[in-house]
């Protein structure tokens, strides 16, 4: 009966405290509502980031895992420094010389492209 229990919570723990959803921001059900279904989707969008750019062989993490959590990949790959710059009308995205995160970016970057 309690086979999937602890996995269960810690997704539970992820989408309140990740996605800073502890507390809403409402005393109204519909406007909760609406809050809770954009967590969703940010949730959803962010695990398959994840599943996508940190799982294979050029990840930035430093041990091996089934998944990540939301908290790492909104470090690992929508945190990592880079600069903006225009150049001949284009907007180009620079990163460090040795920035981890680089290889996810371009990864996810080809694939929405």
């Amino acid at each position: 009966m309690y086979r999937g229990h602890a996995t269960s919570e810690q997704f539970h723990s992820e989408f309140k405290t990740d996605l800073d959803l502890e507390r809403l921001p409402s005393g109204k059900f519909d406007t909760n509502d609406l809050v809770m279904a954009f967590g969703v989707l940010a949730y959803n969008i962010l695990r398959w980031m994840g599943l996508q750019s940190l799982m294979g062989k050029d990840s930035p993490v430093r041990h091996p895992a089934k998944r990540r959590r939301l908290r790492t990949v909104m470090q690992e790959v929508i945190g990592v420094a880079s600069r903006m710059i225009e150049s001949g009308r284009q907007l180009v995205l620079r990163f460090g010389q040795h920035s981890p995160g680089f290889n996810a970016h371009r990864q996810l970057s080809q694939l929405l492209s």
